[in-house]
Order: structure tokens, then sequence, then C-alpha cells
């Protein structure tokens, strides 16, 4: 299958009537929003109208009702769904339309999670302590965080538990990211079997030892970035040689927590958790988008890295719905990358296969990704 099966012929990012708030100066090869100073002021946000609070009334009242009346099991399945959720979704029923997408209460065994907290501390506690106690980074801005940990529950605890039931997970920063966002929505113990689903669900390859899922994801990325900017794609893979996996973990690995502002994560966890990863490598397109101006004009790794990683708001739409859009809009065939997906982890499975008996034979071969 081509590359072009990803995205279709070689086009915009972005089609045109999403794009009224795009800069026409951006330059050629594609499309990208305004970028102001990286330090501008946050934008202001007006308060709700009356038809706006009686709207979002409307979308808890058809939220209550669905969820009392749907199967978790059959949730992604769901067009209406789908639909209620690119509406909105009202943070005061957030956490149970992640549960009900996850069928997080599937998975709930009464008592076990207070057994495996008695458990105590796993061989990376001690790190994870640093991380969630850091100053500085997303963390450091958590106050809510904190009160659970003062509490003796939260991040560490939930994370503890996890470990203590699934040893051979690899830590990451992006594990304590992604609890640390649940548990600002979610109680505690609800927050542990959404996770376990989430990982279960989607990501847990990520974290696997000897998996390949976050080199194959990231490989994907690089081919619809090369459908939808050529330009960036060479500068990124080919003039700077940058890996896709050191621009897609950080991402990825963290459900993009730590990266884009809180009222747009939540946006991108509510069809993320329809959509699956096609939605991830959608959402790097986006933010390739909104800072494509300053990547090119970028002269280090280090520099394309951090831009990368940490948006400046002030280069993302005005709202998190236009942001919704925008990322919608991305020229992305998601069932293609599904197909694409599973080729190359059985190639991948079958190059390790066969680098292991060249080794048992005495010889030494080298793993690659394919390009098709």
């Amino acid at each position: 299958m081509s590359i072009n099966s990803l995205g279709g012929n070689r086009s915009p990012t972005i089609d045109a009537h999403h794009t009224s708030w795009i800069s026409a100066g951006s330059g050629s090869g594609g499309l990208a929003p305004p970028s102001p100073s990286p330090y501008a002021a946050p934008r202001q946000v007006p308060a709700e109208s009356e038809t706006q609070m009686e709207a979002h009334r409307n979308r808890e009242l058809k939220w209550m009702s669905l969820l009392s009346t749907s199967q978790p099991s059959q949730a992604r399945k769901s067009k209406k769904i789908r639909k209620l959720l690119l509406d909105g979704v009202p943070s005061s029923v957030r956490y149970l339309v992640w549960s009900h997408l996850t069928d997080g209460k599937a998975r709930c065994v009464p008592g076990v999670y207070t057994q495996l907290c008695k458990r105590g501390r796993v061989p990376v506690s001690e790190e994870m302590e640093k991380d969630v106690n850091a100053e500085r980074g997303w963390f450091g801005a958590q106050d809510q965080l904190k009160v659970l940990a003062e509490a003796g529950g939260g991040v560490v605890q939930l994370l503890q538990a996890y470990l203590n039931m699934v040893p051979d997970i690899q830590y990451t920063l992006g594990l304590p990211h992604i609890v640390g966002q649940l548990l600002l929505l979610a109680p505690e113990e609800d927050a542990f079997w959404i996770f376990i689903s989430i990982m279960d669900t989607h990501i847990r390859p990520y974290f696997s030892s000897g998996s390949t899922q976050l080199e194959v994801d990231s490989a994907l990325f690089a081919r619809a970035l090369e459908v939808n900017d050529a330009a960036v794609a060479k500068k990124l893979l080919v003039d700077m040689g940058i890996s896709p996996s050191l621009i897609c973990a950080p991402w990825f690995s963290s459900l993009y927590v730590g990266c884009l502002p809180p009222e747009y994560l939540v946006r991108t966890w509510d069809l993320f958790l329809y959509d699956g990863i096609p939605f991830l490598i959608r959402v790097g397109l986006a933010i390739i988008a909104f800072v494509r101006r300053q990547v090119l004009e970028c002269t280090s790794e280090e520099a394309v890295l951090a831009i990368l990683h940490h948006p400046p708001a002030s280069n993302l739409p005005p709202t998190p719905e236009n942001y919704l859009s925008f990322v919608q809009s991305i020229k992305l065939k998601d069932d293609d990358v599904r197909k694409q997906r599973i080729k190359m982890e059985a190639q991948v499975k079958r190059q390790t296969q066969q680098g292991m008996a060249r080794m048992g034979a005495g010889t030494t071969g080298s793993i690659s990704l394919p390009r098709a």
C-alpha cells in the first residue's frame, strides 16, 4: 500500500472551510495558523450567555440519558455517541463519559484496588515520587493532585497499585501524567479502572519491554506527515535526521498531557477514547500545522522538539472547538492507518523472529521498520 493511501493525493492539510482563522502569509507547501509571540497573554474566555448555558444543560441531560440506556461495551461503535462527543462533553459528566467509552466498570472487581494499594511500594516508587513532586513542569501546577498526595492517595498510590498488578510495565513519565489527568476528574478507584482500560485497549504496548508498537505508530505518523506537509517532513526527517519516535514518544506515551492546555486536552481525550490511535496521529499533525513557521525556522533538533512538545498556547486555534474542528479536518484515513498498523506489526514481528534466529545461529542482524 502506498504512502498516499493514508491521506489521498498530496493536498493542503486542512479543508478550506476550517481555516478562516489561518493567516494568509504562512508560506508555500502547507497551511499554518498565525504565530504571534509564544509569550502573548492568554485569551480571555467570555462569560457564558444564557443560550450557551441552556445548551450546556441540554448536552448534560442528553449524556445522562445515554449513559443510563446504552451498553458501554458497544459505545465505540455508536455513531450517536460520536456525534455527542463532537457536540461537547460537559465537565460535570466527563469522567462518567470516559468510563463509559472505556467500559471501565466491566473491569472493576470490588476490593481489588484496596488490596493492591496495601502491597505498597514498587522498585520505581522513588522515581515516581520525584516526578510527581516536581515543582516545575505539568505537575508543579496541579494543586489538586498535591492535596490528594498529602491525604495519602493520588498519582503515586494509583500507579503503585497498577505496577503491583502488572509488574512488567516499563515506567516512563507518561504514566503519571495520564494518571494525574484522570485524577483531576475522577474519584481515585474509578480513575484506576479507567486507566487499566486505556492501557489494555490502546497503549499498554508503549510501556512493554521489547515492544516495537511505539516505533510502528511513529512511522505511521511520519508517513502521514509526508503526505500532509512534504516540506516539514523533509526538514524534520531528512534534513535534520530526527527519528519519528523522538517526536511522537512524548506525545503518544502521555496522551498529550503536559503538551496541550487543559481545555484542549480534555477534548483530545474525548475523541481519542472513541477513535483510538489514529486520533493521536491526527493531533500530532495538527500541532505541526500550528507551529509550522517556527519549525521551518529552527536550526537545531533541541529547538524543534521543544516547540513540538510544548507548543505556545498563542499558536493554537482560539477555542477548543476550533481546535477540534481543525484536528478533524486533517486529511487522514483512519481505516487505512489501522490496516497499515496491523501490517507493520506483523512485518516487525517476523523481522524480530528472524533476527533472533540469526543471533541464535551466531550472527547478528538489525531490525528496521518497513517503509511500505
